[in-house]
């Protein structure tokens, strides 16, 4: 019999464990282990594949279709080609079909993943502890794909007794280069050596880690699903246009936070990839990025609008409320003055085909400062869309050195929105919808 010692610093000893029967629901997975492998020893790390434990714990379900199965284990769907679907499932995983498996099960039924992975590994764990007597690790593992990477590989969906995250934060190399960003996961890696020894079609559900007992101790696998606040790639394509979509909303009091111009730029570019007449390109947007801009374009407005409200004979206190409705713009870090270029319209000499041209021109604008809103709300930023510099467009054109054919179409107010936007009062999309 080997024992640690008998392996070369730095080795692992991993195999398969042989003679373990067809497990049935209610089977005792750590009698069928113990059984299987009497020899066990402390600092062992067990690699479980997570279809013997569903079985065990009656995870399989009849189900009329596979596709049912997955509607039912998914949260969200991230992402979606065909009939292939990427989704969270309830366990908090980000896989194909929410793991929902058709495979190694008899017909009409399908294996769904254990519904806590985590307790799962806990209990095997301790009954491994009771019926031998030992310590070990223990993870359960299942299949998945990987964004931009080819393959499958097993990864750990379960765990107890190990530390599933090795943080070498702080540490250095061996250039004495500090490791700032480097935290390993290991319960994955070794659940992808076990996949090696066990394979996907040889009936060998159980592999065994020996020589690295170092990496024992307390930890979850729930460790390994990165927080949503921090995953910068949680969305797919078509969720994440929907999510900036239903993100996009109208932000009035801002935070102080410098606004990366490469983001609104980035805006700019989405805007102008909206339709427009003719083949034209009617959309230009003025970024004002110093406060000495911004400042001397709504002092000027603000006087124009003052003089204009005076003209129409209202109040001092009226003329004061309706001011203060431009404040959102004082107090936005960063504005953006969209504009309408008439270039490449035609003039038919006929009002209602020239009001028309013109209005093709206005909807492909509208469309662009759309595209330019939510474009913002990807990056994270809030904005505001006013139309004050339509009511005052000369004036805008003077501060701003601006030609005299382009059109102001109102300022957006841009920055980190300082507190969550207010819920928006629910808009059932039938209620817009006419149908002949």
């Amino acid at each position: 019999m080997t024992t640690a010692n008998d392996y070369p610093e730095g080795s692992l000893h991993v195999w398969a464990l042989a003679g373990l029967p067809e497990v049935q629901e209610g089977a005792d997975l750590a009698k069928l282990i113990a059984g299987a492998a009497p020899d066990l020893r402390d600092g062992d790390i067990l690699l479980v594949t997570s279809k013997i434990v569903s079985k065990a714990e009656g995870r399989v379900v009849t189900a009329d279709s596979r596709e049912a199965a997955i509607d039912a284990e998914t949260v969200r769907v991230v992402a979606r080609r065909g009939p292939l679907r990427i989704v969270e499932n309830r366990q908090g995983l980000v896989m194909a079909a929410a793991g929902v498996d058709a495979s190694n099960t008899a017909a009409g039924t399908v294996l769904l993943l254990p519904r806590d992975p985590d307790a799962s590994a806990v209990a095997l764990r301790a009954g491994l502890r009771s019926l031998l007597g030992i310590e070990v690790g223990v993870i359960i593992t299942d299949t998945s794909g990987r964004p931009w990477r080819s393959g499958l590989t097993d990864i750990a969906i379960g765990a107890s007794g190990v530390r599933v995250l090795e943080d070498l934060r702080g540490a250095t190399d061996a250039h004495g280069n500090p490791l700032n960003a480097t935290v390993v996961a290991t319960a994955d890696e070794l659940a992808a050596a076990g996949d090696l020894v066990k394979g996907k079609a040889g009936g060998l559900p159980v592999a065994v880690v020996r020589g690295l007992s170092a990496a024992l101790g307390g930890g979850s696998a729930r460790e390994l699903i990165r927080p949503a606040a921090d995953d910068m790639f949680r969305l797919g394509t078509s969720e994440a246009i929907r999510e900036a979509v239903a993100q996009r909303r109208t932000v009035r009091s801002f935070t102080d936070e410098v606004v990366d111009p490469g983001a609104v730029r980035r805006a700019v570019a989405a805007a102008v990839t909206a339709p427009a007449p003719h083949h034209t390109t009617p959309w230009r947007f003025v970024l004002l990025e110093s406060a000495g801009a911004r400042r001397e374009l709504l002092d000027a407005m603000e006087q124009a609008w003052i003089a204009d409200l005076r003209e129409d004979g209202k109040s001092a206190e009226s003329i004061a409320r309706r001011v203060s409705r431009g404040e959102v713009l004082r107090k936005a870090p960063y504005l953006a003055v969209p504009c309408l270029v008439m270039d490449g319209s035609h003039h038919y000499g006929h009002q209602r085909r020239d009001t028309a041209e013109r209005e093709m021109f206005v909807v492909a604008t509208g469309a662009g400062v759309q595209n330019f809103l939510v474009a913002l709300a990807a990056e994270g930023l809030g904005s505001a869309w006013v139309s004050s510099t339509m009511f005052c467009r000369e004036v805008v054109r003077k501060v701003l050195d601006l030609p005299d054919d382009w059109d102001p179409m109102g300022a957006v107010a841009i920055g980190r929105a300082a507190e969550p936007p207010k819920e928006r009062p629910p808009r059932e999309a039938s209620a817009f919808i006419t149908v002949r």
